[in-house]
């Protein structure tokens, strides 16, 4: 198995309702450490930049106005297969369709307030990172 990093996000609707914690322990009991973690509130450039391979998408303004209504959580985690790993305790981005256990079956609002972000690979985890972390941010 391969040692991965990988971007996860506490979207508002998780931050907003003191689930942090929470989530994080789901992260930690399967396996993945946090190793490097900031609470911000994203700008409407910083929200259109991060998830402007949706620009083309309808509902691209909803996400944006989403992502900045409240605070959010910038977190990196680290294990063997983190990406693969993170999604899965994540769920389906639909929590009707996420299995039980899994983040979003727990604590989404619906498919848009689905409390948690997560890189969908290898390569978009290292763009992910580094568009909210300095490699010196990150403490093995």
């Amino acid at each position: 198995m391969a040692i991965e990093n990988t971007l996860s996000i506490i979207k508002p609707d998780a931050t907003k309702r003191n689930l942090t914690g929470l989530i994080n322990a789901k992260f930690e009991k399967a396996g993945l450490k946090i190793i490097a973690q900031k609470r911000l509130q994203l700008s409407r450039s910083m929200a259109e930049k991060f998830y402007q391979i949706h620009k083309d998408r309808p509902f691209f303004k909803d996400l944006v106005d989403f992502m900045i209504s409240g605070p959010v959580v910038a977190q990196v985690l680290r294990g063997d297969n983190a990406v693969f790993l993170n999604r899965t305790i994540m769920g389906a981005t639909n929590p009707e369709e996420a299995e039980n256990g899994t983040i979003r079956k727990e604590f989404a609002e619906s498919i848009e307030a689905n409390s948690v972000h997560g890189s969908d690979s290898l390569e978009n985890a290292r763009s992910e990172i580094s568009f909210f972390f300095a490699y010196i941010e990150l403490v093995n």
